[in-house]
């Protein structure tokens, strides 16, 4: 059991002034406003409830800084990315992965992530066929020795391209035919309880068969776990899609499979108002990772249209060139005026533009990692994140104004504790594995790029 008094906390009923939490087993026994601290509490500043970043591919956060050389003349986007990113993953085996994944989530803890979506297609060790364990066995081990809750989300491929009914070379050891991955499936959610659950995915309408698909989509609908799909990340995927199956690519879903609250949407970048309004009726969310997509130059989602008609979105941090939910946030809202040459366009859940961003984030992600809706409340999982109210990013402020700070101020977070099922993982605003996470990865990835030079 731990019992601490904060001066503010954020509720699911909102700000509450001088409030003892107590958890016990995991879960939040009480909170009690207006009280005030006991022998033996841990007395803290402001304490927010920890986010879920909903989309993750972990083995490339050790790709971060290695695509950045510029090719020739108007050939640098996301497909020439990826094919940088499929020449690291040929490398990644299961001891190299934990590690890269132990340093991913230990940062994700120490930045307010507490939970984390794997959206995981790195089945068998390079050599091997057929599905292994061994690769979700070094990302449960690296999500337990960082304390993150996870769901491990694994990700049906079967194929190149919408025409192209087999996989390139390179992504020969990503594809699973349906039934191996039904059983590697089965095979992972038999691990279920406490901080890990499963959810279930396709990488893409590109990547699968209708058929498979659907027995994906029904399977997910059987265990009620969250449904993953990258969609209409690219417009050359809608071009595509237009080509071979006559429709854009969430018209398509939306025509074709049960679309519900238990989908995750994982870009929808290039979608028109017709899909827009889709998505919204059916309740799916869709997960933004405002970082990966500008540094790939996918483009920008209509948000405010979005959001103005009620839609759910999560936010990830995706290929991790930033772990920083506030910031992912903060540039969620700024595309958004760039090219609106507007302000506040997020502020409509509430006329304060980071508090709407951070709950609409808060509620969005929690479905989308199969957990409650994230709030803090008793009966609630215990994952919180303690801030420093003495913090310069904070000082000045109020309730009113705390998560606008946060969210709009780019200075060092102000993170001073990281609790995630009931357990302290940050202290003093230090991981408690940092120093060993960073030992491990920083041999692995000076192995995975040791012959890069410059002249």
């Amino acid at each position: 059991m731990t019992e601490l008094f904060a001066r503010h906390v954020l509720t699911a009923k909102g700000w509450r002034q001088n409030v003892r939490v107590t958890t016990d087993g995991g879960l939040i026994a009480a909170i009690e406003a207006d009280s005030v601290p006991l022998e033996g509490d841990t007395q803290v500043g402001i304490v927010i409830p920890g986010l879920a970043n909903a989309h993750s591919h972990a083995f490339q956060r050790v790709l971060a800084g290695h695509t950045e050389q510029r090719g020739p003349k108007d050939t640098d986007n996301f497909w020439s990315w990826r094919s940088k990113m499929y020449a690291l993953a040929a490398k990644i085996d299961a001891e190299s992965l934990e590690a890269v994944a132990r340093q991913l989530y230990t940062e994700m803890v120490a930045t307010g992530y507490t939970a984390v979506a794997e959206f995981h297609y790195l089945h068998n060790e390079p050599g091997e066929n057929g599905p292994s364990l061994a690769m979700f066995d070094a990302l449960a081990s690296a999500a337990r020795d960082s304390g993150i809750r996870l769901t491990y989300v694994p990700i049906l491929y079967e194929r190149a391209g919408l025409n192209e009914p087999k996989p390139t070379i390179q992504q020969r050891r990503f594809a699973l035919t349906i039934d191996e991955f039904i059983g590697h499936y089965e095979a992972a959610s038999a691990h279920s309880g406490g901080a890990f659950r499963t959810g279930i995915g396709v990488h893409s309408l590109r990547a699968v068969s209708a058929e498979s698909l659907a027995v994906v989509a029904a399977i997910a609908q059987r265990e009620n776990a969250p449904m993953h799909i990258h969609i209409a990340e690219q417009q050359r995927e809608v071009e595509a899609c237009l080509d071979v199956l006559h429709a854009r690519p969430v018209e398509w879903l939306l025509e074709n499979c049960d679309v519900d609250a238990n989908w995750c949407l994982v870009h929808a970048t290039h979608i028109d108002d017709v899909e827009l309004s889709g998505i919204v009726r059916a309740g799916a969310v869709v997960c933004l990772c405002p970082s990966t997509e500008a540094n790939l130059g996918d483009g920008l989602f209509p948000l405010q249209a979005f959001l103005e008609e009620g839609g759910r979105i999560a936010i990830g941090s995706d290929s991790h060139v930033s772990i920083n939910p506030f910031e992912e946030l903060r540039w969620l809202e700024y595309g958004q005026r760039l090219v609106t040459q507007k302000r506040n366009i997020a502020a409509v859940r509430r006329a304060q533009t980071g508090r709407s961003l951070f709950e609409s984030a808060l509620d969005g992600g929690a479905a989308a990692c199969g957990l409650n809706d994230g709030h803090l409340s008793v009966g609630a999982n215990a994952d919180l994140v303690v801030l420093d109210d003495d913090s310069p990013m904070l000082a000045g402020h109020s309730t009113l104004s705390f998560l606008d700070a946060l969210v709009f101020s780019g200075f060092a977070l102000p993170i001073d504790r990281v609790m995630v099922n009931g357990e302290w993982q940050v202290t003093d605003g230090h991981h408690r594995n940092a120093r060993a996470a960073q030992a491990a990865y920083s041999s692995v990835a000076k192995r995975l790029h040791q012959q890069e030079t410059a002249l």
